[in-house]
């Protein structure tokens, strides 16, 4: 969310930046976008002084009923008292006005990207993506052999079943046996022990071990920004999603009476739970929202290992065969709630962490910045790690690791109280993952392959695995 203070300060900033971006706003300029929000807080912000002004005049009224009714002066108290009523209407309907205007300035806000950060690359899609080269770690192994994609030798193997998973859950889900449903079971313990870990020079791991819900609420989502932009897709746990779109319509129409607005918002979230989380960077991202924090407990740093669902609206034809793009998988996710001060260096600490778990295992990968036009919605600046698979014979995404500055934390309303304890402020939040286990797994699969199918287990595996090699039957 953005600080609508800022735009009215700074308009020609935040076109600046919105437009760097690149995205389509319904066919408007960033320009056009910054005039419609402007417009809307105008209207709002009269509103508000028009309520203010009639409730001021209303207690000044009110009070002069007394003393005119103390000196009997009838005619002056009934004009006083007609007074009151006619303002009370006119209140009324300044708080219903004021109330329509600020939840239609919150949707237009709602809807709007991060900034991005000033070094960040510009460009319209992937391919303006820049390479960080000093992250580079290693060189793609080299082969004898034309190497398997990893469908190719998880099926090969009789461990990967796609077709009975499709017979049971449809496109996109997959059943892992024997010793790859071991290997995917050691890769999230050992991602989960190195990202815990205490290190003596503190440069990696020491995050905190989360188990959360995998199922949130609509306010949850609406923090980390997959609410309302993204609701195509997530997957919805009940048909009370159907309900709760019609009463929040209800809720804020303008024929309800502000009275009836606060039982509507009760029983909108009575309703319950309503998502399954695409990430674990959801819930752990909200576990401070609507909290302030102590500046001396920051920064914060959790993980989680979790099952993940996403509808995978719009790839269709991409990535169909194998398991790259499916409705359900795990993920490792580390999350950082920090100063503004702290961020940027949490940023490059994060991504430490994420290659970590690549250079334990062997596996050789490279970092990339993403460009204005390849950021996610809530992102400020992002670093893809992608590691090298050699049955496709290029790099893939396996992590990405995001600073949304205190975007996300104005959606969520998560704050932290300075040292000097003058005010609060807005804390910054970062996300990455810690890795994408199944994409992890495919990596194993595809470098530590042997010309007859059999798979090696990277040294850092074996203890949890007890086994050194996984072997066709």
């Amino acid at each position: 969310m953005h600080d609508i203070k800022l735009i009215r300060d700074n308009r020609d900033g935040f076109v600046a930046a919105l437009a760097r971006r690149g995205a389509a706003f319904d066919g408007r300029s960033p320009d056009q976008v910054a005039g419609d929000i402007l417009d809307l807080d105008a209207k709002w912000r009269a509103a508000k002084a028009s309520f203010e002004q009639h409730r001021a005049r209303q207690n000044e009224a009110s009070r002069t009923i007394g003393q005119a009714k103390a000196k009997k002066d009838e005619a002056a108290a009934k004009a006083l008292m007609d007074e009151v009523a006619h303002l009370k209407a006119a209140i009324q309907e300044d708080e219903v006005l004021e109330r329509k205007l600020d939840e239609e300035l919150r949707k237009a806000l709602s809807v709007l990207p991060n900034l991005p950060a000033e070094d960040v690359p510009v460009g319209a899609d992937e391919n303006f993506n820049k390479e960080v080269p000093a992250r580079r770690w290693d060189e793609p192994p080299e082969f004898d052999f034309k190497p398997k994609e990893h469908f190719e030798l998880g099926e090969a193997l009789g461990m990967m079943d796609f077709e009975r998973a499709a017979k049971v859950s449809g496109a996109r889900f997959v059943f892992l046996k024997g010793a790859l449903a071991k290997l995917e079971r050691a890769l999230g313990a050992f991602m989960l022990d190195l990202q815990t870990a205490k290190f003596d020079d503190e440069k990696l791991g020491g995050y905190t071990e989360i188990v959360p819900p995998l199922m949130v609420r609509d306010s949850t989502m609406f923090g980390t920004g997959q609410l309302p932009k993204f609701e195509e897709e997530l997957f919805a746990t009940d048909s009370g999603n159907l309900a709760r779109k019609a009463l929040q319509e209800v809720a804020y129409s303008k024929s309800i009476s502000v009275s009836v607005k606060p039982e509507l918002e009760a029983l909108i979230t009575k309703l319950g739970y309503a998502w399954l989380i695409p990430t674990a960077e959801v819930p752990l991202t909200n576990l401070v929202r609507e909290e302030i924090l102590e500046e001396d407990k920051l920064p914060m740093r959790l993980t989680a290992w979790t099952p993940c669902f996403r509808a995978e609206a719009g790839a269709a034809g991409k990535d169909t065969r194998g398991m790259i793009r499916q409705h359900q998988f795990s993920k490792v996710e580390l999350v950082s709630i920090t100063t503004p001060e702290q961020s940027g260096a949490e940023h490059e600490r994060m991504t430490d962490c994420a290659q970590e778990v690549l250079k334990r295992l062997g596996l050789a990968h490279r970092v990339v910045t993403l460009c204005t036009g390849d950021l996610g919605f809530a992102a400020r600046k992002t670093y893809d790690i992608e590691v090298w698979l050699p049955g496709q014979e290029r790099f893939r995404e396996i992590s990405s690791c995001s600073n949304c500055g205190d975007f996300q934390a104005r959606r969520m309303n998560a704050r932290y109280r300075p040292k000097d304890g003058k005010g609060t402020r807005f804390v910054h939040t970062l996300n990455g993952s810690g890795l994408a286990v199944g994409r992890t797994l495919i990596a194993i699969l595809e470098n530590y392959q042997d010309k007859d199918g059999n798979i090696e287990i990277p040294e850092a595996l074996q203890p949890y695995m007890g086994m050194k090699k996984i072997e066709k039957r």
